[in-house]
C-alpha cells in the first residue's frame, strides 16, 4: 500500500469556490463564467486546503467492503468554502475518485444528477485547521467486478467543482493501492410494485396526480426531442442555436449533435421508460447511467415548469442523455450561464455536457 502522504497542494478551485460562496446569492450563475473569481483565486492561491486519501487495510476480500477514508484539511488562517457535491461530505455523489486497475480507468457506476447552478447553501464551510473526513464504500459507486491490484486517488478539478473550465486547476491526493477481490455491483434497494400507463412504468410510490404530470413532462420531452432530431437533420451550418449550446461550428460537432438527438428521440419515442418518484433530495433528477431507461425524479422536478428553460420535459432530456445506449454525456457544468461559457471555451465539453443537450432542446429564449 502506497504511504499515505499529505502534501501540500494547489487549491485554486477551493479559494474561486469560497469566493463564489461568499459573494453570490441564490441562483446567481455568475461563477459559472466568472473571471474575476479566478483571478481572485490565483491572487489568493497557495496550499489552502490538502487531501489525503487512506485505507484501514491492504487487502478485501469479496465479503468485506473496500473502503477508503478521504480527509480535506483547511491549511490556511482563514475559513474556506467548499462545494459540498464535489467534497465526500454526503457520499460519493460525484466521480471524486480516480480509480484504475492495471492502468486502466475503472468505471464509475454511481449516479448522474441534474442540478440547479450552485447557491450558498450548496457550500461547507472549513474553520482554519479544520478537516473533513469520510469513510466511503468504493464497490457502492465503482466497478469492482475484477480481481486486482487497484490504485486510487482523489481528483477534483475546477470545472467539476464550479463550472468555470476557463482557468483548470487541479486538487489531487497520494495514492493509495489496495488488493480487492471482485464483487458482483452493489444491489438496488427494494421498491413497492409498479404501476404502468401504457407503455410507461412509474415506481417510487408516485402518485396519481404524479403520473399524470409525468406523462406530460415525458409528452413534453418527446415533441423536444423530435424538434431537435429536426432541426439538426436540416443544413448544417453555424447556426446561433447551435454555437450557443455547442460552441463553433464544426461539421463533425454537428454530426455528434445529430446523432445523440436522433437517440434521444428513438429513446422516448419506442424505449420502455420507468420514472421513479422516490427521491427525496433537493435536485431535480437522476439516473444510473447503465440502467436505461430509469429515470429518478426529485424535489426540484415538481416545482419546474412543464417547458421552458430549467423544465420538467428538459430535465428528462438531460437524464436520457446520460444513459450510455442513448448519448453518454456527462455533467461539467450546471445551469445556461455554465453552458454558454463551456460552449465558448471547450466545445467537446459541451457536446459531452447533458444540461447543454437540455438547454438546446428547451431552445428559451428561442433560437435560430
Amino acid at each position: 500500500m502506497s504511504k499515505n502522504l499529505r502534501g501540500n497542494f494547489k487549491w485554486m478551485a477551493v479559494v474561486s469556490a469560497s469566493l463564489l460562496g461568499a459573494c453570490g446569492v441564490p441562483g446567481d450563475e455568475t461563477a459559472a463564467n466568472g473571471e474575476g473569481l479566478a483571478q481572485g483565486a490565483q491572487e489568493l492561491a497557495a496550499r489552502d486546503v490538502s487531501v489525503r486519501l487512506s485505507a484501514n487495510k491492504a487487502t478485501f476480500g469479496a465479503g468485506e467492503t473496500a473502503s477508503v477514508t478521504i480527509t480535506l484539511t483547511n491549511d490556511s488562517r482563514h475559513p474556506v468554502k467548499l462545494l459540498k457535491w464535489y467534497t465526500p461530505s454526503e457520499g460519493l455523489e460525484e466521480s471524486l475518485l480516480q480509480v484504475k486497475l492495471n492502468g486502466e480507468d475503472v468505471e464509475f457506476t454511481g449516479p448522474h444528477y441534474k442540478r440547479q447552478a450552485a447557491s450558498e447553501k450548496d457550500f461547507l464551510t472549513l474553520a482554519p485547521g479544520e478537516s473533513l473526513s469520510r469513510t466511503l464504500d468504493l464497490g457502492e459507486v465503482y466497478d469492482l467486478s475484477r480481481t486486482g491490484s487497484y490504485s486510487v486517488r482523489f481528483e477534483v478539478t475546477t470545472e467539476k467543482l464550479h463550472g468555470n473550465s476557463a482557468k483548470a486547476g487541479l486538487l489531487k491526493s497520494n495514492d493509495v493501492t489496495v488488493w480487492i477481490e471482485g464483487r458482483a455491483a452493489a444491489s438496488a434497494k427494494p421498491t413497492d410494485p409498479p404501476t404502468t400507463i401504457g407503455s410507461i412504468t412509474f415506481s417510487g410510490r408516485c402518485s396519481t396526480t404524479q403520473q399524470t404530470t409525468l406523462l406530460d413532462a415525458i409528452n413534453a420531452a418527446s415533441a423536444m426531442a423530435n424538434d431537435s432530431s429536426s432541426y439538426l437533420n436540416g443544413s448544417a451550418s453555424g447556426t446561433p442555436r447551435y454555437t450557443t449550446w455547442f460552441g463553433a461550428f464544426s461539421s463533425s460537432g454537428w454530426t455528434t449533435a445529430k446523432t445523440h438527438f436522433a437517440a434521444i428521440k428513438d429513446a422516448f419515442d419506442t424505449k420502455p421508460i420507468t420514472v421513479d418518484c422516490s427521491c427525496k433530495k433537493s435536485y431535480y433528477a437522476y439516473v444510473y447511467p447503465n440502467q436505461p431507461y430509469k429515470i429518478y425524479v426529485c424535489s426540484a422536478f415538481w416545482s419546474a415548469p412543464m417547458t421552458g428553460t430549467d423544465s420538467k420535459g428538459g430535465t428528462l432530456i438531460h437524464e436520457m442523455s446520460h444513459f450510455t445506449a442513448v448519448a453518454g454525456t456527462d455533467d461539467h457544468v450546471y445551469g445556461q450561464s455554465g453552458a454558454k461559457s463551456l460552449a465558448i471555451s471547450n466545445p467537446t465539453n459541451a457536446l459531452d455536457n447533458a444540461d447543454n443537450h437540455e438547454y438546446f432542446a428547451e431552445n428559451t429564449p428561442y433560437l435560430q
